[in-house]
């Protein structure tokens, strides 16, 4: 039962409402780390009084902010709705970091409806009081689309500042930068190719990323019932060129947990938040995991195996899941070894 994989939480209310009472988290309760370095609160990232309560007098070098975009905003006439949305939580990320600071931005645009929401959250951050310094675009190695469009194999991250922030530029060298053969010039004597060049150790990342890998379900630290989770390796290297040792990285939509986790990898604290008590428990046993365990999530399990175990209920409702599942699976290989054969 533990290896079953959970469906998408936020789309299973049931399941949902089954996990619900193994969180320890409600609205309005802030967990603070017995290590003193991490704080996860379950709040609203747009109220400006929960927000406070989560900072206190301190100030953040970091912000890593990932919106539930997908599930909200793909709909014309929800776009300013959204964007207004957005105004709150980005005064709020603003008034949470120091004078000199760094934010990134997960937004996605909806190649079907006019590039919404990233046009209009673009347009909204001109007032917004931070200033634009690259738009990074990280590339899936898996993607979607039809036989009438581009395969979609993008996923875009906005970098903005408030004040003049410091950049690490050795902590974000890459090792494999280039993919394109050609431009040849000689080096000692020899000529060279671009290929060959790119084993440098000290070749930058742009931005346009594609030596990361998206996370899928055979990576240890894929997160089952989590969507669109980014990888550690792309959160980490924003960690490293943004911030220091021991400064504050703040993340007011967790989800799976990868900014406290990545914080915690380098040595970062990190304060972050979610609306969904779920999300908010998934977060801290991440992070319990891996300070138990060194597991930066759960491959072939889950955060609730535990109780999937030994809660009937709740491992009857999953087991029927997936079951129909496999069952359609059968079907559909079934019918297509039936109409090879025949």
């Amino acid at each position: 039962m533990i290896n079953f994989p959970l469906p998408r939480i936020d789309l299973d209310e049931e399941l949902h409402e089954l996990l619900l009472p193994y969180c320890r988290f409600e609205e309005g309760k802030i967990w603070e780390d017995p290590e003193g370095k991490h704080k996860i609160a379950c709040l609203d990232s747009s109220d400006e009084i929960s927000i406070k309560r989560l900072m206190g007098k301190e100030r953040a070098a970091l912000a890593i902010q990932d919106p539930p975009y997908n599930f909200i905003a793909f709909d014309e006439k929800d776009s300013k709705e959204f964007t207004e949305w957005c105004l709150l939580w980005v005064k709020n990320t603003f008034d949470s970091l120091a004078d000199d600071a760094s934010h990134y931005i997960w937004l996605g645009a909806d190649q079907n409806n006019n590039f919404q929401p990233l046009a209009d959250f673009i347009l909204m951050m001109n007032n917004s009081g931070f200033r634009s310094r690259s738009f990074i675009t990280m590339r899936n190695q898996r993607g979607y689309g039809t036989q009438k469009n581009w395969m979609a194999i993008r996923q875009e991250l906005l970098y903005y500042i408030k004040g003049e922030p410091e950049f690490n530029v050795e902590a974000e060298y890459t090792e494999i930068p280039k993919v394109l053969k050609g431009y040849y010039k000689k080096v000692n004597g020899r000529e060279t190719e671009n290929l060959e060049r790119s084993r440098s150790p000290f070749i930058r990342a742009g931005n346009v990323w594609i030596d990361i890998q998206q996370v899928f379900y055979r990576m240890e630290e894929n997160v089952n019932g989590c969507y669109a989770q980014k990888p550690l390796d792309a959160i980490s290297r924003i960690i490293k060129a943004s911030s220091r040792r021991d400064e504050i990285v703040i993340d007011f939509f967790s989800h799976s947990g990868t900014s406290l986790l990545s914080s915690e990898m380098n040595n970062r604290r990190c304060y972050t938040a979610d609306l969904d008590p779920v999300f908010c428990e998934i977060s801290l046993r991440r992070l319990e995991n891996f300070r138990k365990n060194k597991k930066t999530g759960w491959q072939n399990s889950n955060p609730f195996a535990d109780e999937i175990s030994g809660d009937t209920k709740l491992g009857l409702y999953l087991e029927k899941k997936y079951k129909i599942k496999m069952t359609e699976e059968r079907l559909f290989l079934n019918r297509k070894y039936s109409d090879e054969t025949h």
